[in-house]
């Protein structure tokens, strides 16, 4: 007999010697900007300041929030046990898209159980073996697997480049594209930097090809009342389609949609697998996230707290002498560079638990080899003090791991 079992735990033990192992840290209560972890067999669980989370408008824990996805229990039920075309489609189902799409200024939308469902499920229903995909290189891996799954033929062009865009754009007309899309995230998630949507679509226009944005990372929060980088970049009515999700500053609980043209929602409607073959989005879900996009919609304090957070660790890490890649969006990469960049990130993040902050390191095959990081995010939820704290935490982290040393 093959011995499967034997190769999976040298897979298993090569990734634990690289230094790559991925370990869950259990928490024993709700999402916020303070957490308490579970203990486990190295220690005791501690209280920290979270700064990992998606949580950018504390919403996670809002109690309006709770309180309509309790009433929802009573009122429509704990689940839907069927998809939506069958049996699974309650009245706040198609409610919520109407809100999502109003809100997005688009004409319709579509739910998933999650945003990785979405991007997986509208390539293949919209480009053929004859059409044409450019997707931005550091796109997220739903986007990467949701290309997979169709025909269509695939170009990647280097990141915020407009130039191998334009490259990458000729090329597709000159293979004879006939339906051509350029997908990109809004937020690049692992930099914090955003997509230059005003020149993609000025790029793409001239080629007559779509544009699709996934803004996972920034619904909620970016733009003029939070409604994403298409508002930056004043751009709301050029994008095709957006792809987004319920569970970051929506809430932060599950589940994804497509927002675009009728005729495209009600194609997908018809065509798109796990639209089609998954349950619809617990009732619970669909309530608090239907108040949960009302109050990022007038959470124009919050969004202010934010950038102010933002700014305020930024200029205390540069003052510290940490690096951190340019930009302005709450997430902030605070790299470590070099061949043992992961093995000092991983031992920072783990010394700023005992300091209490949560904070996760990222490396490779997350991150490019050589580019490991410790990604932090802001919340309207923390305060100044709280932001003083992580700093001070990252400080005596470094000091630890590496003597004292004023670099990061």
């Amino acid at each position: 007999m093959y011995g499967i079992r034997d190769d999976l735990l040298v897979e298993l033990d090569a990734i634990r010697q690289a230094g790559l192992w991925k370990a869950e840290r259990e928490l024993t209560g709700p999402q916020g900007a303070l957490v308490r972890t579970a203990g486990t067999a190295s220690g005791a669980g501690v209280e920290a300041l979270n700064f990992c989370a998606n949580n950018y408008l504390g919403l996670a824990d809002n109690p309006e929030v709770i309180a309509a996805a309790k009433d929802a229990l009573d009122e429509f039920g704990y689940g839907m046990a069927s998809v939506r075309f069958i049996c699974g489609t309650q009245t706040q189902h198609t409610a919520l898209e109407r809100e999502i799409a109003e809100f997005l200024g688009q004409e319709a939308a579509i739910l998933y159980s999650s945003c990785f469902d979405a991007n997986g499920g509208v390539f293949e229903v919209l480009f053929g073996a004859e059409d044409a995909i450019i997707s931005d290189e550091l796109n997220h891996a739903s986007i990467i697997d949701g290309v997979r799954l169709s025909k269509a033929m695939r170009y990647r062009y280097r990141n915020r480049d407009m130039g191998d865009l334009e490259a990458q754009l000729v090329a597709a007309r000159d293979a004879g594209g006939r339906r051509v899309v350029v997908v990109t995230d809004g937020v690049f998630s692992m930099d914090g930097s955003f997509a230059p949507l005003d020149s993609i679509c000025d790029v793409a226009e001239r080629f007559g090809a779509l544009v699709m944005v996934d803004d996972s990372h920034a619904t909620g929060f970016i733009g003029k009342g939070g409604r994403g980088t298409p508002e930056l970049f004043g751009v709301m009515d050029r994008v095709d389609l957006i792809s987004s999700t319920l569970g970051k500053a929506l809430g932060g609980a599950s589940g994804g949609y497509i927002a675009a043209r009728a005729e495209i929602v009600d194609l997908l409607r018809q065509r798109s697998r796990p639209y089609l073959f998954s349950n619809a989005v617990a009732p619970a879900v669909v309530a608090g996230s239907r108040v949960a996009l009302r109050l990022a919609a007038q959470a124009d304090g919050g969004r202010a707290r934010l950038r102010g957070n933002a700014a305020l660790f930024r200029s205390l890490m540069t003052s510290a002498g940490f690096e951190l890649l340019p930009g302005e969006h709450p997430i902030h990469a605070v790299m470590f560079p070099g061949d043992d960049g992961a093995a000092r990130a991983k031992a920072v993040s783990e010394a700023m638990l005992r300091h209490g902050v949560y904070v996760i390191a990222f490396s490779f095959p997350v991150v490019p080899r050589g580019k490991a990081r410790i990604r932090v995010q802001l919340s309207a939820a923390h305060s100044a003090e709280d932001v003083r704290r992580c700093v001070a935490a990252f400080v005596a982290a470094r000091a630890e791991v590496d003597g004292g040393s004023a670099g990061a």
